[in-house]
């Protein structure tokens, strides 16, 4: 996975507007996905190809339909690395607290 791609492809509204649509209904086209969005189709098939580039969004041919479906094992890696370390020492801390709360 190329981090920096997943960062560059979720630091942009449109393409988390992209995967919120996605996670709703998956596996949608390019005309199903461009009926939520004020842009040109040149402008979601470009940002369609960012978010497919950190393998994000993977597609799928059914007979002439392209069909987009949202990865979550690039978010899941991100949060791997970059947010349960921090969960783990917050999580240690309320448990603490809990447990001086109750006199234990």
């Amino acid at each position: 996975m190329d981090e920096d791609k997943v960062f560059k492809a979720l630091a942009d509204p449109t393409r988390r507007k992209l995967l919120d649509l996605l996670y709703e209904n998956n596996g949608q086209t390019l005309g199903e996905l461009c009926e939520h969005l004020d842009m040109a189709r040149q402008s979601t098939t470009q940002h369609l190809g960012i978010l497919e580039a950190a393998q994000l969004v993977t597609i799928v041919w059914r007979g002439r339909e392209k069909l987009h479906f949202i990865n979550p094992v690039p978010l899941h890696e991100v949060y791997e690395r970059w947010v349960r370390k921090f969960e783990r020492h917050r999580l240690g801390l309320l448990h603490d607290l809990k447990k001086q709360l109750e006199g234990e």
